[in-house]
């Protein structure tokens, strides 16, 4: 079966990958493998500051808000943590890139960050889309 995921802009492809091993030419394969092992460092910390739930829950809650900002008093009220909470996931959050501070104390989802988001859900959709398939 040969699966491609693809990203469309404007109605043209501007970036198609196949989602089974044996459809890609092996050298490109190998070559890709060697990339994802060489940038370990940055994928891990984004996937790091994803795997906790307080920081989902955080990234969920700025995502939620219309200027993508909250203040650090707002995070222990509205998720209901203590400060050493906030401080420490913040700080995780901005070393995965995802959280950026604005000003003394405000918090902004980054753009990088939105994008991981919105690509963290098209991927949790993308598997469930799979796992039909390999079912029927």
């Amino acid at each position: 079966m040969a699966l491609k995921l693809q990203l469309v802009k404007d109605g043209k492809v501007i970036f198609e990958v196949p989602l089974y091993p044996e459809d890609w030419p092996r050298d490109q394969l190998e070559q890709e493998l060697e990339t994802l092992e060489a940038r370990f460092d940055s994928l891990s910390k984004i996937f790091d500051a994803l795997s906790h739930e307080t920081r989902l829950r955080m990234i969920k809650r700025l995502m939620e808000d219309r200027d993508l900002t909250m203040n650090f008093a707002d995070f222990m009220r509205e998720l209901d943590l203590n400060p050493k909470l906030v401080w420490e996931n913040t700080r995780k959050l901005c070393e995965g890139g995802l959280l950026e501070k604005v000003e003394k104390g405000r918090y902004r989802c980054s753009e990088f960050g939105q994008i991981e988001i919105m690509m963290s859900l098209a991927l949790r959709r993308l598997m469930e889309v799979l796992d039909e398939i390999e079912r029927s």
